[in-house]
């Protein structure tokens, strides 16, 4: 039997519940008592095609309904961006609208502070062992994800896969996403504080008269000097491989998941489609689509596929491959076959 996936116009976001409930009729999706993690991004600064604030009210208070105890999330990012603590987080999650007065719900962010508040989740898999998944995400019963469908520079195309995997994982997550090797030091910025050796856990950074040293035997990878630099000095090796990024996603994304079941539902908005993902500000940001409506799945796989047919349909090509050179399918195959969901699902029109 195929997974359903329903399609609704854009205009019409406060029917999203009625979706929801008719898709988890008879299960126990949300109990009285249940925390429920409704999971989304909430733009980077300057960015304007993410997940509207007003989408999200009409989802709140249907968990209120159920019982559910809402609250809205998202976790740290690892680029020194205006989301990379808590704090600067709930300034641009309150700029951009996500109030509680205007949603229903607090923002919570995952992570924690410094995005060092996660739990390791065992999956066994063929990148990880285990996965550095947010603590935030881990002690909500229940989660809804909320995905703005768009491309994405490394993986191609950013879906509920992504927000899964990459928006739920701590920031050493990230890290083990993104790269497989040490950080480099970029020796122009380096004033030799001496910061990133007090915060590295593993012995492996010294100072010599040349500047900063790094011992990659030493180094675990946890990113922790990057992330105690005031100078920019170290950063992220972006060269991992598309294939190993996705499949590496798809493992955190796995992890996210595996204590849910039945207590997961997703949603994806295909509106300002864009070349990249929300981490962009959109004057950087190029525009392909406008709306193509929403969809609302209990399978974050079909959801995805989805998703992508239509746009595909409607630019007429393969427009992510086409402006992005990345195969995305990578993640969609790699989830079906690891036990996310199916990539064979029946569309249907929410009348």
């Amino acid at each position: 039997m195929k997974t359903v996936v329903f399609h609704l116009e854009m205009d019409r976001w406060q029917d999203v519940p009625l979706v929801i409930r008719h898709l988890t009729q008879g299960d126990k999706f949300i109990e009285a008592g249940d925390f429920v993690a409704i999971k989304l991004h909430f733009g980077e600064k300057g960015n304007t095609g993410h997940v509207k604030a007003e989408w999200v009210h009409p989802i709140v208070k249907m968990c209120k309904e159920m019982g559910g105890m809402p609250y809205l999330t998202d976790t740290n990012t690892i680029y020194r961006g205006e989301r990379r603590d808590a704090v600067s987080h709930l300034f641009i999650a309150h700029g951009h609208g996500f109030k509680i007065e205007k949603t229903g719900a607090p923002v919570i962010i995952a992570d924690g502070i410094r995005g060092k508040e996660f739990e390791e989740v065992e999956i066994n898999r063929r990148h990880f062992k285990s996965v550095k998944i947010a603590k935030g995400i881990l002690d909500a019963d229940a989660m809804i994800v909320l995905s703005h469908a768009k491309g994405h520079i490394l993986t191609g195309f950013g879906g509920a896969l992504k927000n899964l995997g990459m928006g739920c994982s701590a920031k050493g997550g990230k890290y083990e996403m993104h790269s497989s090797i040490s950080p480099k030091v970029i020796e122009a910025k380096c004033i030799k504080c001496g910061k990133c050796i007090r915060w590295c856990p593993s012995e492996a950074i010294s100072l010599t008269q040349e500047g900063i040293k790094i011992d990659e035997v030493k180094c675990v990878g946890c990113g922790e000097c990057i992330q105690a630099c005031p100078n920019g000095a170290l950063d992220i090796p972006w060269d991992v491989p598309s294939r190993n990024v996705q499949e590496r996603l798809v493992e955190y994304a796995y992890g996210a998941v595996s204590q849910k079941k039945g207590k997961l539902c997703f949603i994806n908005y295909l509106h300002t489609i864009t070349k990249y993902c929300d981490c962009f500000s959109s004057d950087k940001n190029e525009l392909l689509l406008e709306d193509l409506g929403i969809l609302v799945s209990l399978d974050p796989v079909a959801i995805d596929k989805a998703s992508l047919d239509i746009i595909n349909k409607e630019a007429g090509r393969d427009i992510f491959r086409e402006m992005n050179g990345k195969d995305y399918t990578i993640q969609l195959k790699y989830a079906e076959e690891i036990g996310l969901g199916s990539t064979e699902y029946e569309l249907r029109k929410w009348a």
